[in-house]
């Protein structure tokens, strides 16, 4: 050692040992808070907002909008426009959007009711003779009602106009860089898709768009630009924000836009009228709501599968869950059997309620739950057992003849599909949750025309049998499976969810819900945990198959759990770590904070961004 240092190292420990001379003794120091438990993504914060959906494309579009002071609800409809662009492989322009809004200013919660309706000449006999299931076909297709949901939304909820919303999605019709999961719906699709005469146009030059190359849709970006034209032109004239928006949204359904849309599905034998578009209008709805464990749970109404969550949790609220242990035989066990309890209800009672009188106050009354709480033993049952709701309303008289939910055919082994969600928040505690879906490339995409516009495939949530509340009628909403989630915390804003998955939409979500409120987990671990999934309901789609008794789960749950449920009489499959088909997002607030977070699933394709 030099002198040099040596005086240096002299001196700095006479400094040290002269400041803590000084320096009074520290108090105790505060506990540590536990540590967060480890995952493969980061949960997201910021504090001025946050936006989660299926792709980094659509993200984009999202947090842009945002960043030039829109809030939540402008967000959110701009990234819906945009997913309607570059993830049709789970989602287009003429499919439907039901969303849920928390509305900060007024402290409510809102239900778009953004499904289609059947056309007016469809009925249970043309669909018996033609074959019900018609895939992404003329047939399949209800009323687009992607356009109107989010027009309302930005009327009622949002601050810009179309043109600043749907900007994003325009330049993206004009092109983006395909990518590969695109690429490979679109590869194993073309035959089914390009069965429909415009097919071709997702296939220009006659070939798939490689991973990297540009892919355009100039018969979309026209249809979004005409759209936008109509917004300008009224505004122009009335210089009226809501008058200019309700026009834009009127070009699609009123104008050429619809003539295309009805006789191109005509020509290739479907039933849409002019007269189905123009007259076609959503609404905005009071939600399904309960109460779990002092958190409110908002949902959509009958027309939706949304209530099934909510009788779920009135079940499962009688029940000590968190002594049980998560993922815990017992805690699997009660959570399959509650689950369903609540779906053999959802398939024996909901519909839409503008056809059919639905004992919604029966079904999520806290003592019809007590009673269906009764049903579950120690064993598995494989029965199906709707209750009796109508003893629990006084408002609706049980029918003559009741409906018992039954398969009606083998699956339909071209069945399936796919959807895509979007959540966001903003500083003011705005929440947008929205389960877009329907006009997929997956199956076939029927394009309307040179619109540029691919309709659903909806109708085949339809029952063909009379006694059902979800039986086919024209003019009648199918009961969907897309089931966005707002949940408050004593009326403040707490969480937005949902994610793909069919029937299993609402047992995803629960399955985090759970993790969150019952055992305390941060967002992102709630999401990432093990998962469980009944498909022992009645399916919503093809010929409604059932699998009674059997029960997803994910490999991560413990082998003694596996086989103690086995002994219980659950028909297990056991999926691989992370093998749930789901793709969870959600965003919220921290009530300890008021700092903005969010998650996203690793199952699956999904993004989120927040500053």
């Amino acid at each position: 050692m030099t002198a040099t240092i040596a005086r240096r190292f002299l001196f700095g420990s006479l400094f040290a040992t002269t400041l803590s001379a000084q320096v009074p003794p520290a108090s105790p120091a505060a506990p540590r808070p536990a540590p967060r438990q480890q995952t493969m993504r980061p949960e997201i914060l910021g504090s001025r907002g946050i936006v989660a959906a299926g792709r980094h494309y659509s993200v984009s579009a999202g947090v842009r909008i945002m960043e030039q002071g829109g809030n939540a609800i402008d967000a959110g409809v701009a990234t819906v426009f945009a997913a309607a662009v570059v993830e049709i492989s789970h989602f287009g322009f003429g499919g439907e959007c039901p969303i849920i809004i928390h509305d900060a200013k007024t402290k409510t919660v809102h239900v778009i009711n953004g499904q289609g309706p059947a056309p007016r000449a469809a009925s249970p006999a043309l669909f018996a003779a033609k074959g019900k299931v018609d895939g992404n076909g003329p047939l399949g297709a209800t009323i687009p009602a992607v356009m109107d949901a989010l027009a309302i939304a930005l009327d009622r909820f949002g601050t810009m106009s179309l043109a600043q919303v749907m900007a994003p999605a325009i330049e993206f019709a004009d092109g983006f860089s395909m990518y590969e999961y695109l690429r490979g719906n679109m590869a194993s699709n073309r035959r089914q898709t390009e069965a429909y005469k415009w097919g071709h146009t997702y296939y220009p030059g006659g070939r798939v768009t490689e991973v990297g190359e540009i892919f355009r849709q100039p018969n979309l970006a026209r249809t979004l630009r005409a759209i936008v034209a109509a917004e300008r032109d009224s505004f122009s004239k009335s210089k009226d924000r809501a008058a200019a928006i309700r026009a834009g949204r009127d070009a699609f359904y009123k104008g050429d836009i619809a003539r295309t849309i009805a006789e191109a599905n005509r020509a290739e034998g479907g039933v849409f009228t002019y007269e189905d578009l123009a007259n076609f209008h959503g609404a905005v709805e009071r939600p399904a709501t309960t109460t779990f464990h002092g958190y409110e749970i908002n949902k959509a109404g009958a027309w939706n599968q949304g209530p099934v969550m909510l009788m779920t949790l009135n079940i499962l609220e009688g029940i000590d869950l968190k002594t049980m242990g998560l993922h815990s035989t017992d805690y699997i066990h009660t959570v399959h059997e509650a689950l369903k309890l609540a779906y053999d209800d959802r398939n024996a009672f909901l519909g839409d309620p503008a056809f059919v009188k639905v004992p919604m106050k029966g079904l999520l009354s806290k003592a019809y739950a007590a009673e269906r709480r009764k049903l579950i033993g120690p064993q598995a049952f494989l029965d199906y057992r709707p209750g009796d709701p109508f003893a629990f309303d006084g408002d609706v008289k049980a029918p003559a003849k009741r409906y018992m939910p039954h398969p009606q055919g083998e699956k339909n082994p071209d069945g399936g599909g796919d959807t895509t969600c979007v959540n966001t928040v903003d500083a003011a505690g705005n929440l947008f949750s929205a389960t877009p879906s329907s006009g997929w490339v997956l199956g076939g995409a029927f394009i309307a025309g040179d619109t540029g516009v691919p309709l659903s495939n909806r109708m085949q949530a339809f029952d063909l049998d009379p006694l059902s509340p979800n039986v086919l009628v024209g003019g009648k909403r199918p009961r969907t499976t897309l089931t966005p989630t707002v949940v408050r915390k004593d009326g403040m804003p707490f969480l937005a969810a949902s994610t793909p998955g069919g029937d299993s939409q609402d047992q995803q979500v629960l399955n985090v819900l759970l993790n969150v409120i019952v055992f305390g987990m941060d967002l992102q671990p709630a999401i990432e945990a093990p998962r469980i999934n009944s498909n022992h309901p009645h399916s919503s789609f093809d010929n409604h198959a059932n699998a009674p008794g059997q029960l997803d789960i994910e490999a991560r749950i413990p082998a003694n759990v596996q086989e103690e449920l086995r002994a219980r009489g659950h028909a297990l499959r056991v999926l691989g770590p992370y093998g749930m088909q789901s793709g969870v997002v959600a965003v919220g607030l921290n009530p300890q904070t008021g700092t903005l977070r969010g998650g996203s699933d690793l199952r699956r394709e999904r993004y989120i961004m927040g500053w």
